[in-house]
């Protein structure tokens, strides 16, 4: 279910300057705390959050994303993520992260974040393994996975039923063999 906060989401999409001055008001200072919290300094924090809007925007151009948690928590968990991540790359500082209490969620919040963050990472491993099972396999999946008939599916790529059916199974074999071999993968089942 499409949270009220996607409105922020629609925003970034369209680039509407209100949407994003409301986001750097009620967010920015938020960043920046937890940022310089945690050994950073406020140019690390104004790069951290621009990452992550940037980021956010990128995702959003994908027509199946839809935000189903409060964008705060979202906004924190990728930005939070690449802090740590930044902090790991630098290693010349032994870090605890400290929690910023100054973010509003909860456990079924944390919950949808981690939720839609998995389900994100899913789809990018798929969308890999399409690229390279080839033209062929990866058009005969995604139109079987538009909710076409295989008969439909057989009509447009002017190929039997029954061929369809079977280059289907085939093609579904190479797609789990390849994602199955990703680095991802057994992160993604924990």
């Amino acid at each position: 279910m499409v949270h009220i906060d996607n409105r922020f989401i629609v925003g970034l999409r369209k680039n509407d300057s209100q949407i994003i001055e409301e986001i750097y008001k009620k967010f920015a200072g938020k960043i920046k705390a937890m940022v310089l919290t945690n050994n950073g300094d406020e140019n690390d924090a104004a790069d951290i959050f621009q990452e992550a809007l940037v980021y956010i925007y990128n995702r959003s151009l994908n027509a199946e994303f839809a935000l189903t948690c409060p964008f705060e928590a979202y906004l924190y968990m990728v930005c939070k993520n690449r802090w740590l991540n930044e902090i790991e790359k630098r290693k010349n500082k032994k870090v605890t992260f400290v929690a910023d209490t100054g973010f509003m969620s909860n456990n079924a919040e944390e919950d949808g974040v981690m939720h839609m963050q998995l389900k994100e990472e899913k789809h990018a491993l798929i969308q890999t393994a399409l690229q390279k099972i080839g033209a062929g396999c990866s058009e005969l999946l995604q139109l079987s996975w538009q909710g076409l008939g295989m008969e439909a599916v057989g009509e447009q790529l002017k190929m039997t039923y029954a061929y369809v059916r079977k280059k289907k199974s085939e093609c579904m074999g190479k797609l789990v063999e390849l994602v199955k071999k990703e680095n991802n993968y057994q992160k993604l089942l924990n």
